[in-house]
């Protein structure tokens, strides 16, 4: 009413819209209003809500009769945090640094309550409670105040809990760790799989090493920029200080498993040892987070940046070991870890391999070059490739076994107990036409079989016949249905993420990591046998995309993108999939526009020659009679015209909007660079010469289309 705004600016609106110019072109001010949107959906657990709306941050509520679930998704959240600061560091080198010591994040109140260690352990498939009276407070504060109802209040009262960037970017590597399964991965208990919920019954059993991965190079990542912070101690909550600590005191006193072969990984030594640790994390977070449902993350201390960076030392090296644990002899990694808890040990059981750990593996900034050609050449070589898109699938096409085939016992399996069972019409057993015994189909999961079992011990007929027998009759129940491997309707379906099927925006994925790491050799000066070998599989990648393909092997429209292409059928589900996204950053790639520094650099070498116009082509970006002169091509970076020409020497010319002239390099300069990002007008247009032999597909053509 007084024409103040009350958040943060201490002007009235008339002098916000007198500057509306300068604070467009504040773009720092934007990436950390990004930042803050991201970290601030966080939870005091360490995890991410469903999803951000024009409404604020949203979580899945249970609804009685419903098929669907609640809980936290696993992945996404540590690599695009990951990928988000990455930007902002290469864009604003320095920002991260300052922004450390600052409280201007929140946390997202979501009222999910991971139950105690135990509880985990006990049945990792039912993790989660569901807060209904915080979620009715949460209601009543969003109807009061907004948006900001849905993030955690300071205990005095005084309005929303404020953290540190430190804290933020703490407190969900801290939750991963606290869920670390030694010389394997990272324990998937929050109910819900990672990106692909066609593996949703992996959650519990599942272990996973893509979110490891990830978690690796997260820890990386966020080491650089504390080593560079200029204060020796950031402030971080009282709690989150107390489970750091016993985080960095239990990888300490826990030695990293050896890197062994896999066959070793469950010797009686290693599993007790993956047990004990696996409890000392566990219970550590379960004090924390015991603690910060109530009263949140705790008034904030003084923690040295030294004991941040010994926690990601320590916990390094157990994350290192089981990165090295996870390659398979044939050059792939593994994806996923099935674990089994007994007393006091924790067993691993490698799955079949899937297309995410590949990419997960080829992402990292540390993977070697021959690593990379290792693995692409598994994965032409192995049963994800599918030679007639000439691309790859999710995971390997099983088949399953017939119908009658399904659900028969074993005739060593338990066979006297479970027959004299059937004889008594004990409702646990039947037997077939064939005299095969069968398990009743309303049994849908071992916990309804011992559920009967434990009715038929009261019963006096059968008491006798299983008394001592539960144990191998729960065996025998396991070994039919396996459902400890199960993974969801990966299994099961042939569409979507299913059985065959090829899924695009994973494909890209693939395609993105390889060309990094193609950059990444050219920049390292890796010999050029080695850089001509990984374009190679990169021109097989792109050979394989739709818009290479005709429209009878795609099967469909071939620049539409599609979500999948299932096993004897086109592609399926146009639209705006995940892999447009990819395709985006894979075009900058080739294009050669790379950022890093704070500075704007134009060196293409994955760029195919045959790209460039035969003929002069009008271009409206060059205004209503311009046009790109043949032997060019042209594209818009911040809406800069930038025009590419071949020539024998790289150079970059810059016109800007009042006449001037400036000739660089490759690279731009600090002001320059800036001016192009801010999108302030002032650059007219960047002429480019590409070097011609520097371009990989001058002594590698790549090829024209699928056959």
């Amino acid at each position: 009413p007084d024409g103040t705004m009350a958040i943060g600016y201490q002007g009235n609106w008339r002098d916000i819209f007198q500057n509306w110019e300068a604070l467009l072109h504040s773009y720092p001010l934007f990436m950390e209003s990004v930042i803050s949107k991201f970290l601030s959906a966080s939870t005091v657990d360490g995890h991410n809500p469903y999803r951000i709306t024009h409404e604020g941050i949203d979580w899945e509520v249970p609804e009685d009769g419903s098929w669907g679930n609640f809980g936290y998704w696993g992945d996404h959240q540590l690599v695009y945090l990951h990928r988000l600061l990455d930007a902002a560091d290469r864009f604003h080198p320095g920002l991260l640094e300052s922004m450390l010591g600052r409280r201007s994040f929140s946390y997202a109140d979501v009222p999910y309550r991971l139950r105690p260690f135990d509880d985990l352990v006990r049945d990792p498939k039912q993790t989660l409670d569901f807060d209904d009276e915080r979620q009715a407070e949460i209601e009543g504060r969003v109807a009061a105040v907004g948006a900001d109802g849905r993030l955690v209040q300071a205990s005095d009262g005084s309005g929303v809990h404020l953290a540190t960037l430190a804290e933020k970017l703490l407190v969900p590597a801290l939750a991963k760790l606290s869920n670390m399964v030694a010389g394997g991965g990272i324990w998937m208990n929050t109910q819900r799989p990672e990106w692909n919920d066609a593996n949703n019954a992996l959650v519990g059993n599942g272990v996973s090493v893509v979110t490891l991965l990830h978690l690796r190079d997260y820890l990386t990542f966020v080491d650089g920029i504390l080593a560079q912070a200029d204060d020796g101690e950031v402030h971080v909550g009282r709690l989150v200080a107390t489970w750091l600590r016993e985080l960095t005191e239990a990888f300490t006193a826990h030695d990293p498993l050896p890197t062994v072969e896999p066959a070793a990984v469950n010797d009686e030594a290693v599993i007790a040892a993956r047990r004990h640790l696996l409890d000392t994390l566990g219970l550590a977070y379960e004090r924390y987070r015991s603690a910060a449902y109530d009263a949140g993350p705790g008034e904030p201390e003084l923690v040295t940046i030294a004991e941040l960076r010994r926690l990601i030392e320590v916990a390094g090296r157990h994350v290192d070991a089981a990165a090295l644990l996870a390659r398979r002899p044939d050059g792939l990694v593994h994806t996923y870890w099935l674990m089994h808890l007994s007393a006091d040990a924790a067993s691993l059981h490698p799955l079949y391999e899937m297309l995410e750990g590949q990419v997960a593996a080829l992402s990292s900034p540390t993977a070697e070059p021959e690593q990379v050609l290792t693995t692409m050449a598994a994965l032409w070589e192995g049963d994800l490739h599918r030679a007639d898109q000439g691309s790859f699938m999710l995971y390997p096409d099983r088949r399953p076994p017939p119908f009658l085939d399904k659900n028969r016992i074993p005739r060593e399996s338990a066979r006297d107990t479970l027959a004299a069972l059937a004889d008594r019409g004990a409702g646990v057993v039947t037997r077939d036409g064939n005299g095969d015994l069968r398990f009743a189909a309303h049994l849908r999961s071992a916990r309804h079989l011992e559920a009967a079992l434990d009715r038929l011990e009261r019963d006096p007929t059968t008491a006798a016949v299983i008394d001592g027998h539960q144990a191998e009759i729960l065996a025998a129940y396991e070994e039919v249905f396996d459902h400890r491997s199960f993974t969801g309707r990966s299994q099961s379906m042939y569409r979507y993420e299913g059985l065959g099927s090829i899924y695009w925006h994973m494909v890209s994925k693939l395609q993105f990591a390889l060309e990094e790491r193609i950059l990444g050799a050219v920049d390292e000066g890796e010999p050029p046998a080695v850089v001509d070998e990984m374009f190679r599989h990169d021109g097989r990648l792109r050979a394989g995309l739709g818009y290479r393909k005709t429209v009878t092997v795609q099967g469909s429209f071939p620049t539409d993108p599609h979500s999948h292409t299932p096993a004897g059928m086109g592609a399926q589900q146009p639209g705006m999939t995940g892999q447009v996204k990819e395709g985006v950053l894979i075009r900058w790639a080739e294009l050669g526009v790379r950022v890093g520094g704070g500075r704007l650099r134009f060196d293409p070498v994955l760029l195919d020659p045959a790209e460039f116009l035969t003929e002069t082509t009008p271009w409206e970006a060059l205004g209503p009679d311009g046009g790109l002169q043949a032997g060019s091509l042209g594209f818009t970076y911040c809406a800069v015209p930038v025009i590419y020409t071949l020539g024998d020497a790289a150079a970059v010319d810059v016109t800007w909007a009042d006449g001037r002239h400036g000739r660089f390099g490759t690279e731009l300069d600090d002001a320059t660079s800036r001016a192009v990002f801010e999108r302030s007008g002032a650059v007219a247009r960047i002429d480019v010469t590409v070097n011609r032999d520097r371009l990989l597909a001058t002594r590698n053509p790549l090829p024209n289309n699928f056959s």
